[in-house]
């Protein structure tokens, strides 16, 4: 019981801080504005913030979720795709001498201006938006897997040709489980960019998403629900990261498990 408590005690010791200055930001920000009577649609308070995001709370939830469905399967399109090219690229020096350039010069290229694009060739459905999100998730992960899975022990790897191990035997029990680390690294950022992908990628048309809502609020200089739309996306983005991050805490629970399996 003593044990418990003092975990609890060390736990809000922990976050007392950021706590206290978040409620302490947002009494400034509250107090500034009712000093200089800025207009709502300039700069809202926050409790008029927090009074659109209960108003709208079922609106703003159907729209995120609308958002996080984009989000999540261009997420996993483009990690699976960076891992699969950065195994290829580990296995084959001409394979990345050959592809990994265009991988770079797709990182360089700005998201918003290959926007309208994909709109037009795939429509305004989910499409380009999946894909968009893809794209910004999967440069990080590519780099991140290629390190990964050559950051090999030598005496490991040593001991594998000594026992004539196959490639599938030196990826699955070697390579795989040394790049885990750097795989989830990788994801926990991926994560929070595909929000991101997949807001921008509505911005160039659609009908549903937060991306929507946030245009759709622009244009009628309604800012109290623009700044409800851009909570409820940093919520969202912030609970997708904490998923992968729960995610790898259950896969690197014991070292090697997977290795083994």
């Amino acid at each position: 019981m003593t044990r418990t408590f003092a975990r609890t005690l060390s736990g809000m010791r922990r976050y007392a801080a950021p706590v206290l200055a978040f409620l302490f930001t947002l009494a400034l920000w509250e107090t500034a504005v009712r000093l200089t009577n800025l207009p709502a649609y300039v700069l809202p308070t926050p409790s008029v913030i927090a009074e659109r995001l209960w108003v709208e709370r079922a609106v703003l939830l159907s729209h995120t979720f609308y958002t996080m469905a984009e989000a999540v399967c261009g997420f996993v399109l483009g990690a699976g795709l960076a891992f699969l090219a950065a195994t290829a690229f580990v296995h084959s020096t001409l394979l990345e001498r050959t592809f990994y350039p265009w991988a770079i010069v797709l990182e360089t290229v700005p998201i918003i201006a290959i926007a309208p694009l994909l709109t037009l060739w795939l429509g305004f459905g989910m499409g380009p938006k999946v894909v968009i999100a893809a794209i910004v998730c999967f440069f990080p992960v590519l780099v991140n897997s290629v390190r990964g899975l050559r950051a090999l022990d030598p005496g490991a790897l040593e001991l594998f040709r000594l026992l004539s191990a196959s490639r599938w035997d030196v990826f699955r029990y070697l390579r795989f489980p040394s790049a885990l680390p750097y795989l989830f690294a990788s994801l926990k950022v991926s994560s929070t960019l595909s929000v991101i992908g997949a807001v921008v990628g509505e911005f160039t048309g659609a009908d549903r998403g937060i991306g929507y809502m946030v245009v759709s609020a622009g244009y009628r200089m309604d800012t109290p629900q623009l700044f409800a739309a851009i909570v409820f996306s940093s919520a969202a983005g912030i609970a997708f990261f904490y998923l992968v991050a729960l995610v790898e805490r259950l896969c690197l629970r014991w070292p090697g498990a997977l290795a083994e399996g």
